[in-house]
């Protein structure tokens, strides 16, 4: 029998404070241009629709960057591409203050596409940098442990955003000071984190998902020295085909939370904004719940089910019945909690030296959410609540994932 592999070593902890760090900043950033969305179609007059090209703007960048920052993983490692993702992401919060003298909602879309990214740099990076500060065996919990940080953002993001957008402003303000701020303050955040990362020292790491004893080997359902070409693993190709579907319905439900709070239920843009983050809460809560039963659920059963799941309350929520429709919104983003890091652990599976490269590819497919608030936009501009029954395809392809595409084969 085996020793049970720890959740990772000593030598790792301060490294893995510092990258779990960047889970933080990025799920802040994401979840604040949710808030956008509704106050961007109040200050600059654009529709729902429109509006949806926020999401367009940020998810895009991943299209565009993920496999450039692949490359320049490869090529220079961890350290220098989690430097180039702050600095990319420290030039899109510091180009608002041009947008919003500007007053341009076009402006304000390449500021948002170039700090998208720099999320997409820190996305491709840091995945796989949790994944090799330990045993592959507990990747999935690394990886889950730092999204639950991540989540903790998407809390902190929303209530921000309602305070500097809503409260200071005032509801019906069109005084764009407040997202220069805001949006200032955090570059100068995201620069001071860019700093320590230039001087924190490294330990040497193993290639994440490789270097696997021959006894363990079948343990993890993993050969020791994978020799097939990046796109015949099949498991990874669905777990980019799953990612992109998983951001996708990630990117329509957070884009249209507060009109949801707003149009059916009847709330004030601000009391929308502060329940969302409640609805952020529920997914933090869900990744430290979801991390706990992977210690007994195989993390694949668990991901189908929590599909299965969301495709219900996208059901419920489509009704508008009110407070039941609200609560399974809420619920929508328990389930979807450990998707994400998930989908990602599952997909870097037995990859080897390919595992760099494939991360890049699985944080492509996070365009996904580039394409979706644009579709439930159009639904969203004269009902929102129907809108949330597109969901329910994404939710399908998740579900077959983790039912049965996830597997390694050898």
């Amino acid at each position: 029998m085996t020793n049970k592999p720890a959740f990772t070593e000593k030598k790792f902890i301060v490294t893995f404070v510092f990258v779990t760090s960047l889970f933080l900043m990025w799920g802040l950033l994401h979840s604040m241009s949710d808030v956008l969305n509704k106050h961007f179609q109040d200050v600059l007059n654009v529709s729902k629709s429109q509006s949806g090209l926020i999401q367009l703007s940020v998810f895009g960048a991943y299209f565009v960057m993920s496999i450039p920052a692949g490359y320049f993983l490869k090529k220079y490692g961890y350290k220098p591409g989690v430097i180039l993702g702050l600095m990319l992401f420290a030039v899109g919060t510091f180009l608002f203050v041009p947008a919003a003298n500007a007053n341009s909602f076009n402006f304000f879309r390449i500021a948002l596409f170039i700090l998208g990214c720099g999320m997409a740099t820190l996305e491709t990076v840091a995945h796989p940098f949790a994944a090799s500060l330990g045993d592959q065996r507990t990747s999935d919990q690394r990886i889950n442990f730092s999204q639950s940080f991540n989540a903790i953002g998407t809390i902190i993001g929303p209530a921000r955003g309602a305070y500097f957008f809503f409260r200071t402003a005032g509801e019906h303000s069109t005084d764009l000071s407040s997202v220069k701020t805001l949006y200032v303050g955090i570059g100068c955040i995201i620069v001071f984190i860019a700093i320590v990362f230039l001087f924190l020292k490294i330990p040497v790491l193993t290639a994440p998902h490789a270097g696997v004893s021959e006894v363990d080997a079948d343990a993890v359902n993993v050969d020791v020295a994978p020799t097939k070409k990046l796109y015949e693993h099949g498991h990874f190709v669905w777990a980019v085909i799953a990612q992109f579907f998983n951001v996708a319905a990630q990117g329509g439900t957070w884009a249209y939370f507060i009109n949801y709070g707003h149009d059916v239920m009847g709330f004030s843009n601000e009391t929308a904004a502060g329940y969302m983050s409640v609805f952020m809460a529920m997914m933090a809560v869900g990744r430290i719940i979801g991390t706990f039963l992977m210690r007994f659920i195989a993390p694949s059963k668990l991901l189908a089910a929590l599909a299965l799941g969301n495709v219900i309350m996208c059901i419920v929520v489509a009704q508008g019945h009110g407070w039941i429709s609200y609560i399974a919104l809420m619920m929508i983003n328990f389930f979807f909690s450990i998707m994400f890091p998930t989908i990602f652990s599952l997909g870097l599976k037995n990859l080897g030296k390919h595992t760099q490269q494939a991360s890049s590819f699985i944080s492509m497919g996070v365009v996904g959410g580039a394409c979706f608030p644009l579709l439930m936009g159009l639904i969203a501009n004269h009902n929102v609540a129907k809108a949330y029954y597109l969901p329910i395809i994404c939710y399908v392809v998740i579900f077959l994932f983790g039912a049965k595409f996830y597997k390694v084969k050898h």
